[in-house]
C-alpha cells in the first residue's frame, strides 16, 4: 500500500519564515504563524455568534478554525511571498494566484482519494466559504499586527510602517468582530510573564 506524502508536507511549513524582507528581533515560521491564525480566526467566530449574536452565517467556528489552519498550505511549494512584493502590480498578484492555485492542487492531489473531497473544502481557496474566506483573512491581519508590535516593543523600527498600514487595513474592513478582538486581546500581548502572572492574581 502506497503511503501518503501529504502530511509530511504539512511539516515542512516549520522551516518557511515569513517576513524575509525585513530585519526580525525573533523569526516566525509559517507553522506557527497558521496555529495563530487558526485561534485567533476561530475566536473572531465565536465574537460574531456570543458577543454580537450575529447567527445566520451558516458555519460553526470550527470550520473557520481548521480553514485557518491550513491557510497558508501552498507555501511548501511558493514559499512565502511577502505582501510588498505580491501586491507590487497586477500582473504579479495575478501570476502568483495562478501559481497558488496549482500549488494547493498539488498539495490536494496527496492526499488517499476518499479525503481529497472533504480537505478540496480547506486547502482550495476556491472552494472556501467567501465568509469564512473573510473571517480567516481578518485574523491573517491581526495576526501580523501582532508581529508588528511585538518587533517593535523589542525595539525593531522596521516594522513601524507595517504595523500602521495593518492596522489601517484592519479599522478599513470594518469588521465589528475584529474591532472586539483588538479591544479586548491585544494590548496584553506585550505583557511579560510577570505581568500576566500579576494579573492573573489580581483578577
Amino acid at each position: 500500500m502506497a503511503t501518503s506524502r501529504f502530511f509530511a508536507y504539512l511539516d515542512r511549513l516549520r522551516w518557511i519564515r515569513r517576513w524575509g524582507l525585513m530585519r526580525n528581533v525573533t523569526e516566525e515560521n509559517v507553522m506557527e504563524h497558521s496555529w495563530q491564525v487558526a485561534t485567533i480566526a476561530h475566536a473572531l467566530a465565536l465574537i460574531r455568534t456570543d458577543v454580537l449574536n450575529l447567527n445566520d452565517d451558516g458555519f460553526t467556528p470550527e470550520q473557520v478554525a481548521t480553514t485557518a489552519l491550513y491557510h497558508d498550505c501552498s507555501e511548501i511549494i511558493t514559499g512565502d511571498m511577502p505582501s510588498p512584493v505580491k501586491y507590487h502590480s497586477q500582473t504579479i498578484s495575478d501570476a502568483y494566484k495562478r501559481i497558488e492555485d496549482e500549488a494547493e492542487e498539488e498539495i490536494l492531489s496527496l492526499l488517499p482519494a476518499p479525503l481529497t473531497k472533504s480537505f478540496s473544502s480547506f486547502l482550495l481557496h476556491r472552494n472556501i466559504h467567501p465568509d469564512i474566506a473573510a473571517i480567516v483573512k481578518t485574523a491573517d491581519l491581526i495576526s501580523a499586527y501582532l508581529k508588528c508590535q511585538a518587533e517593535l516593543h523589542a525595539g525593531n523600527k522596521e516594522f513601524t510602517r507595517a504595523e500602521t498600514e495593518i492596522g489601517r487595513q484592519i479599522r478599513q474592513l470594518q469588521r465589528p468582530e475584529a474591532d472586539y478582538f483588538m479591544a479586548h486581546f491585544v494590548e496584553s500581548y506585550q505583557l511579560n510573564l510577570d505581568e500576566l502572572l500579576s494579573q492573573h492574581d489580581a483578577g
